[in-house]
């Protein structure tokens, strides 16, 4: 099977530095726009992607934005994207849309400072063996002989890619590199290729 991994472009949130989670809709802000537009213009030029592969989505609002500026240079109908809720962000429980820089003043760092990513597990919140499971029955219900393009979310897809392709084990997961927003990946063969690096800032660790 080969799958196209795509991470969403920037929202308010992430330029703000507040927490999203899986169920915060924010849209996209003009720097997100004109990376998903690069997103879009690097994958329609891909001759590796199939025309009719299937696409999929987290159902949040910004993945959803994302996915339909791709879907439009890639000439195909919004309503060819496929959603599932096993695809959405890490669940962060009582952080969601409060500030990180808040959450760290009230606690202490909440980052792995070498790996950009939480190292305390969010109140109320999900862990990444929860997110690698709902993952895991995700792929297991993919066609095998269907090429597919998938647009989700950072923590998420560096889960995902970890299972595919391998990474750094992690808090009970091999957890992939980090990559900005906009970035698009190609995994075939259990081999990761990069297609495209998003403009998307990394998040400073915390």
């Amino acid at each position: 099977m080969r799958i196209t991994i795509a991470r969403h472009a920037e929202t308010v949130y992430n330029a703000g530095g507040r927490m999203q989670g899986h169920m915060g809709h924010t849209p996209l802000t003009r720097a997100g726009i004109a990376q998903a537009e690069a997103m879009g213009v690097a994958l329609a030029a891909d001759e590796g992607l199939s025309p009719d592969c299937d696409i999929w989505a987290s159902p949040s609002g910004r993945t959803l934005q994302t996915a339909a500026i791709i879907a439009e240079h890639l000439g195909r109908d919004f309503f060819d994207i496929r959603t599932d809720p096993r695809l959405l962000e890490i669940d962060v429980g009582a952080w969601q849309g409060r500030l990180y820089k808040d959450v760290v003043a009230e606690i202490g760092p909440i980052h792995c400072p070498d790996r950009h990513i939480f190292s305390v597990r969010p109140p109320e919140g999900e862990w990444y063996p929860e997110i690698a499971a709902r993952l895991r029955s995700w792929v297991a219900d993919l066609a095998p002989d269907r090429d597919v393009l998938v647009i989700s979310h950072g923590v998420t897809l560096r889960v995902l890619r970890g299972l595919l392709a391998g990474g750094a084990p992690f808090e009970g997961v091999d957890l992939a590199d980090d990559a900005p927003q906009g970035t698009i990946f190609r995994i075939e063969g259990g081999e990761q290729t990069v297609l495209h690096v998003g403009t998307g800032r990394l998040p400073k660790a915390a």
